[in-house]
């Protein structure tokens, strides 16, 4: 592990601690001092996702993290929390036994966990996932979002 700093090779772990299935390590680098996080996961066997259009391509971790944290720009949300999220997504689709999962099952499980996180980062994560074609569709999806709240509401 090379400092991202300045390069060397020789850290010390300030800092472990488990992140779902993964584990955050602080590090400071025995160069410059400068401290940086890593995050060590076990290999797993080979995953492929199947697009829309029947294409193929292997599951990239970096890839739905950094669609979700697109989705929670700007949201009171911290790193780890969606860090997390992109754990428990993971482990739920390696737990499904599949060597190859549709983008829509993964799609589906980011829309149930950011619904509960932060409504705001679940609407703008379906309106990019969904493509809704114009105002209306995405007013009728906020509109059905607010009325489940209401009836979850009532039901306390």
């Amino acid at each position: 592990m090379k400092c991202p700093f300045c390069g060397h090779t020789e850290s010390r772990v300030v800092d472990t601690r488990e992140v779902g299935d993964n584990i955050r390590r602080r590090r400071e680098c025995e160069e410059c001092h400068q401290r940086y996080t890593t995050y060590e996961q076990v290999a797993k066997s080979n995953l492929f996702v199947v697009k829309r259009d029947g294409r193929r391509e292997a599951f990239d971790r970096q890839k739905l993290f950094d669609g979700i944290w697109r989705a929670c720009a700007k949201r009171p949300i911290a790193s780890e929390e969606v860090e997390q999220l992109v754990g428990e997504i993971e482990s739920s689709l390696y737990g499904l036994g599949q060597p190859e999962v549709p983008s829509s099952v993964i799609g589906g499980m980011v829309m149930d966990r950011l619904k509960t996180l932060d409504p705001v980062a679940y609407v703008r994560f379906a309106s990019v996932y969904r493509s809704f074609a114009d105002l209306e569709t995405l007013k009728r999806e906020v509109d059905a979002m607010l009325e489940r709240g209401k009836t979850a509401g009532k039901t306390r």
